[in-house]
């Protein structure tokens, strides 16, 4: 397919691909897998009878949910063999995302990684239905249950995620202004200043998948983290020396991050969760090279919900 399709089907498919990416990827929590999703969306398309199709949105949103859903079915075992946590894989969004406060907080690393403790199923109806305004009618077809089974999937779902998910955190340019302040402390190495930001039993994940060393478990608290921090730049990380390491500041997720590269490659994305006076909570630092495609390949996602 290229950029602009002439084709009326291509047009219309063209029209919505950001929707559909923004569905599969909340459902699937890659870039990667997500991608698939949408060109295997792209393939049922093209074959059905599409002048049976009235409401062309509605019908490729089915689609793509129907697909990642059995996408995640078949890559749960996957994850749950992981070497070290699971995290998702960061993408780079644009300032759209981040000006609308409910569609950064459902594709933020805190919330997919609570949704990560959902049933497939659950997941799927969650996301549909508290993300994309789906109703329970629309949602039973598109992941071929009854709508009663739906019904009861929704609420198990909306009462798990509320008991987990982040409780209302600071505003915006308030989490930016920590994060700067956290970007200067710890490529400055001071410790001291990292430990005012960090709430005091503070958790780093760090997922490196096997591939890099890593943490294979949680780090927790504030003296730990921030010296964990202060020390990268004083140390040799993945073969890169302290003098070759680049750190900027960049949107991942619909909030604030932090990316790290070295020569000619992304060595990792930090991203941040706030407690309501705006101290950290928790700080997802993915290395796993597998997982920084999407950020290396520099281009900003639209993961909006219309």
């Amino acid at each position: 397919m290229t950029d602009l399709p002439t084709n009326p089907d291509e047009q219309v498919f063209h029209q919505h691909r950001n929707l559909l990416f923004s569905v599969a990827y909340r459902l699937l929590g890659t870039a990667a897998d997500a991608e698939d999703a949408v060109q295997d969306a792209w393939i049922k398309w093209s074959a059905a009878d599409r002048s049976q199709v009235a409401d062309p949105k509605a019908y490729l949103t089915r689609i793509v949910s129907n697909l990642a859903l059995a996408r995640l079915r078949s890559t749960r075992h996957k994850r749950e063999t992981y070497v070290g946590p699971w995290l998702p894989e960061p993408i780079l969004t644009s300032g759209d995302t981040a000006d609308a406060v409910a569609e950064a907080e459902s594709v933020s690393m805190a919330m997919l990684v609570v949704l990560e403790t959902l049933s497939p199923l659950e997941r799927a109806v969650f996301v549909l239905k508290e993300v994309f305004d789906f109703s329970h009618a629309e949602i039973a077809e598109a992941v071929e249950r009854s709508e009663a089974a739906v019904r009861q999937a929704a609420h198990r779902a909306r009462e798990h995620v509320q008991a987990r998910r982040p409780r209302f955190t600071a505003d915006r340019s308030r989490r930016r202004e920590v994060t700067e302040r956290f970007f200067a402390a710890a490529t400055g190495g001071d410790v001291n200043a990292l430990m005012e930001l960090l709430s005091p039993d503070v958790t780093l994940w760090t997922d490196g998948g096997g591939k890099v060393r890593q943490a294979l478990r949680p780090v927790v608290g504030a003296q730990t983290v921030a010296s964990w921090f202060a020390a990268i730049g004083t140390v040799t990380y993945q073969g890169v020396e302290p003098a070759d390491m680049n750190a900027e500041l960049v949107e991942i997720n619909g909030g604030p991050g932090v990316l790290f590269s070295g020569p000619g490659r992304v060595i990792a994305t930090v991203t941040f969760d706030f407690d309501t006076d705006g101290r950290i909570t928790a700080i997802h630092n993915v290395a796993n090279p597998d997982k920084l495609q999407a950020i290396a390949d520099g281009t900003a996602r639209d993961v909006g919900t219309r």
